[in-house]
């Protein structure tokens, strides 16, 4: 099943898979990471084929591995099932459809394609129906029901590349806890209209590399949660979706952190947001050091933006006055057009105010005739040079 030297190969199809995308073959997948997972080698190689697409019920790849090393190459297709059914009830009890957990070193590359199959869960979101009976929930619980199509889970030195990832029932692809990974050349993918299907969600992770890689979809391209630190996001194409953000922070009274994040050379087009920090008033905690540096925008709703009243289904909404302190911002070379007036929203907790804010190079005009662009903030602290919009709301 596996050639002899010190790489071995294993290859699925060598454990029962047939790669029909009709009989489930997690049961295969399972016995080929099995045997991966004992190598007595340093760096097996798992081979997914090409020209075959596997049906996959959620799966749980875990580890700790004996190699130091593990490869897997993704050349054929990997569809999670197509009915809410074969996925089994209650929903709750499955919280992503592909998973994989205390592996070190693992790296996963090719250019085959991870469906999940999100339009039959897309469309029961805000059906009460879908939920266990005497349930009572918001529509953040319901949207807990659905799985996250790939889960990185405590895993240090990671690399994923070349992958396509399209059509998660929720998330796409999360990092947590995670030390030391590398994300690149990735085609991730979902209609604009799927409800909170992000792209890349990181978070408690750290020593983070994301980059040449493209995203659109129902909501963040990519979601920069708490725990989250020395994220470098460089060259990301961002569109349809709602652009990069920091957080949300703070849900709940929470004392969340996010520190060194720097998002460089990235695009946005059509784009809900372009750079955004999002923070809950009750909250604690910080949000500092962060660089946006070389942004493109084309048509963005709301370029740039500090929510830190964040509320988004405007229920149960309170005025508190303890926040997330967010300080040591930087906006260097950011550049495009608004499809709204206010291109750039700095709105600080009145509490806690956002300090250090810096603005350098600000080019930001109205995609539309009937209005130039303009600036507003609350509470907003920092230094401005040549902007457009002027920054004069932005205090010393």
């Amino acid at each position: 099943m596996a050639s002899s030297g010190s790489s071995s190969v294993f290859n699925v199809l060598h454990f029962g898979a047939i790669g029909d995308g009709v009989r489930d073959d997690s049961h295969a997948f399972l016995k080929a990471w099995n045997a991966i997972c004992t190598a007595p080698t340093f760096s097996p190689m798992l081979i997914i084929p090409t020209k075959k697409t596997f049906l996959l019920s959620p799966t749980a790849f875990t580890g700790p591995c004996k190699p130091r090393q593990i490869h897997i190459r993704v050349l054929g297709d990997l569809t999670a099932p197509k009915t809410r059914l074969a996925w089994g009830r209650p929903p709750r009890s499955t919280t992503c459809w592909l998973i994989f957990q205390y592996v070190d070193g693992l790296i996963i590359h090719g250019k085959g394609t991870l469906n999940g199959q999100g339009s039959v869960w897309w469309s029961s979101l805000y059906h009460k129906q879908e939920l266990p009976n005497n349930t009572n929930s918001d529509v953040g619980e319901r949207n807990e029901l659905r799985p996250i199509l790939l889960t990185i889970a405590f895993c240090n030195n990671l690399q994923i590349s070349g992958l396509n990832v399209i059509n998660s029932p929720s998330k796409h692809v999360k990092l947590f806890q995670c030390i030391g990974a590398s994300l690149s050349n990735l085609y991730i993918k979902a209609p604009k209209e799927s409800p909170n299907t992000d792209g890349i969600v990181i978070a408690e992770s750290s020593h983070i590399q994301v980059h040449d890689t493209n995203i659109g979809t129902g909501d963040d391209c990519i979601a920069i949660l708490n725990g989250t630190s020395n994220l470098n996001i460089t060259r990301v194409a961002c569109g349809p979706g709602h652009g990069i953000s920091i957080g949300s922070l703070g849900m709940n009274g929470a004392y969340d952190t996010v520190e060194e994040i720097h998002v460089q050379h990235c695009s946005f087009v059509g784009t809900q947001n372009g750079v955004r920090i999002k923070t809950w008033q009750g909250g604690s905690g910080y949000a500092r050091k962060v660089t946006f540096q070389g942004i493109t925008l084309r048509a963005v709703e709301n370029p740039i933006t500090i929510d830190q009243y964040y509320c988004p289904h405007l229920i149960h909404c309170q005025n508190k006055t303890s926040a997330v302190k967010v300080s040591d911002v930087s906006y260097d070379g950011v550049q495009g057009s608004s499809m709204t007036k206010t291109a750039i929203n700095l709105s600080c907790s009145q509490s806690v105010p956002c300090t250090n804010i810096q603005m350098n190079r600000i080019n930001i005009t109205s995609a539309r005739q009937e209005f130039t662009t303009s600036s507003f903030c609350v509470n907003a602290h920092g230094r401005a040079g040549i902007s457009i919009p002027k920054m004069g709301c932005l205090r010393k």
